[in-house]
C-alpha cells in the first residue's frame, strides 16, 4: 500500500497532457484560424523527377509551372551523371564542417567556377542561400554601420539583418528617391550597405541596379545583391542583374543558390570582394557550424557551370518562352505584374479565389500554387507562374488555354 509520500508513475499520455496541453490547444486554435481565413498551405506530393511534366502521387500527370527550374537542369542527364560521379569518387557525405575536415577539392573548384561566372574575386559555399544571407551581415557590420534594405527583400535577408547590430533603414520597393533619403540619413554611420534582391520573387520585377550603383558611388556605400531568381535568367547570356545593367565589378557582395536555375538541388553561395569572402570564412556562423555540401551536389554544380559556359541555348529558350507566355496571357485579359524575369504574377487579390483557381487548374492538368498572406501582402493574392527552358510551345499553349477556361468560369476575365 502506498504511503502519503509515494507517487504513482505518470503514464506517457498524462505527461504529454501536462507538458504540452496548454500550447497544444493554442496551436490547434491557430491552425483553425489559418484554415478559416483560407490561408492554410497544403503540400502536394510529386512522385517523379522534377521536370516540365511531373507525376503526382495520385498518378495524375501535370504540367509544372511553379518550380524554380528556370533552365530545365533539375533532371538534365549531364547534371545527374555528374552527381553520380561525385558520389562515386568522393563519397556520400562530408561528416564535418569546412574548416575541420569538410573541404574537398570539389568544393574549391565549384567556388572558383562561381566567382569566374560572376567575375568576382572569390566565393564561399553554404548549405542554402538562406544561410548565405543569414551569415553575411553580422561578420561584416556593427552598431556603427548601416544596412539599407529594399522593402520586398527575401525573408532570408530580413532575418540576416535582424542578426546584425547595424542601424536599419528601409526603402519602398525599387524607390530610388527613398533610397537616396536613407543614404542621406545614414551618413553619420561608418559603413553603409545597400542590399536588394535582383529579381523580386513574388512580382518578377528587377531592381534598378544601374541607379543603385550611381547612388552608392555618390554616397559612399557598398552594394549587396541576391541573385537567386536572376542568375541564369536575366542578362544577355543569363549571368544575372550585373550583366543586365553592365555593372560587373561594381557590386561588392552577391549571394545566390544552386537550388534554382543552377541545377535545382540545394546549396547557396556568397561571392564578391576577396577580403569579404576571407572574413566570412573566419566568422560566418552558418558556414562555420554547418556540414559541408555533399560531393554529389558539388560535382553536379560544377557540371552546371560547364553547360552554361559552353552554350546560351537554354537561356535563349527561356527568354523566348517567358516573353511568349507573358504577352499571350496579358492579351487574354489577365492582370499581371510587370516582369523582366521568368516569373509571371497573375493577380487575383483574394486568397480564397487564388486557392480555388489553382485547384481548378490542377483539374486541367496545370500545376500552380496560389500565393496569399503572409507570403504576399493582404489582398494581394496571386498565382505565380514560373517559366522554364524545359517547357515546349505546346506546354505553354495548354497552360494559357487552361487559365482562360478557369478564368472565365470564375469571372476573373470575360
Amino acid at each position: 500500500m502506498l504511503n502519503n509520500f509515494e507517487l504513482l508513475p505518470l503514464h506517457p499520455t498524462q505527461i504529454l497532457k501536462t507538458m504540452y496541453g496548454k500550447i497544444k490547444k493554442h496551436l490547434q486554435n491557430e491552425l483553425t484560424t489559418i484554415k478559416e481565413a483560407g490561408l492554410f498551405k497544403n503540400e502536394r506530393v510529386i512522385a517523379s523527377p522534377q521536370s516540365a511534366v511531373i507525376k503526382l502521387n495520385s498518378g495524375q500527370e501535370v504540367l509544372n509551372f511553379c518550380a524554380n527550374n528556370y533552365l530545365g537542369l533539375s533532371s538534365h542527364p549531364k547534371v545527374v551523371e555528374a552527381a553520380h560521379k561525385g558520389l562515386d569518387i568522393r563519397g556520400f557525405g562530408m561528416s564535418s564542417v569546412r574548416f575541420i575536415c569538410g573541404t574537398q577539392d570539389l568544393h574549391k573548384e565549384l567556388e572558383r567556377r562561381i566567382s569566374q561566372y560572376f567575375k568576382t574575386d572569390d566565393a564561399i559555399l553554404y548549405a542554402a542561400c538562406f544561410d548565405a544571407n543569414g551569415g553575411v551581415f553580422e561578420p561584416l557590420l556593427s552598431e556603427d554601420d548601416a544596412i539599407i534594405s529594399d522593402a520586398l527583400n527575401h525573408a532570408s535577408i530580413i532575418d540576416g539583418v535582424r542578426l546584425c547590430k547595424a542601424q536599419r533603414y528601409r526603402y519602398s520597393n525599387a524607390n530610388m528617391e527613398e533610397l537616396e533619403d536613407c543614404l542621406l540619413q545614414s551618413q553619420t554611420q561608418r559603413f553603409r550597405l545597400i542590399v536588394t534582391d535582383a529579381v523580386f520573387s513574388m512580382d518578377g520585377n528587377v531592381a534598378p541596379l544601374d541607379k543603385i550603383c550611381q547612388l552608392a558611388e555618390k554616397y559612399d556605400a557598398l552594394i549587396m545583391v541576391d541573385e537567386c531568381h536572376s542568375a541564369g535568367v536575366v542578362g544577355k547570356t543569363g549571368k544575372g542583374i550585373t550583366e543586365l545593367f553592365g555593372v560587373e565589378g561594381q557590386v561588392d557582395i552577391i549571394t545566390g543558390t544552386l537550388g534554382k536555375a543552377f541545377g535545382g538541388a540545394i546549396g547557396g553561395f556568397t561571392t564578391g570582394r576577396k577580403e569579404i569572402i576571407d572574413i566570412l570564412r573566419q566568422r560566418s556562423r552558418p558556414y562555420l557550424f554547418s556540414n559541408s555540401l555533399p560531393p554529389a551536389v558539388v560535382n553536379a554544380g560544377i557540371a552546371v557551370f560547364d553547360l552554361l559556359e559552353t552554350s546560351t541555348v537554354l537561356h535563349d529558350k527561356l527568354v523566348a518562352n517567358a516573353s511568349y507566355f507573358m504577352e499571350t496571357i496579358k492579351k487574354e485579359g489577365f492582370d499581371i505584374k510587370k516582369s523582366q524575369s521568368a516569373i509571371v504574377a497573375i493577380m487575383l487579390y483574394d486568397a480564397m479565389l487564388a486557392q480555388n483557381f489553382a485547384a481548378q487548374l490542377l483539374d486541367e492538368g496545370i500545376y500552380v500554387i496560389g500565393f496569399y498572406f503572409p507570403v504576399v501582402p493582404k489582398d494581394q493574392a496571386r498565382i505565380r507562374v514560373q517559366i522554364s527552358a524545359a517547357h515546349e510551345k505546346e506546354h505553354l499553349n495548354k497552360a494559357i488555354a487552361a487559365f482562360v477556361k478557369v478564368g472565365k468560369a470564375l469571372n476573373v476575365i470575360k
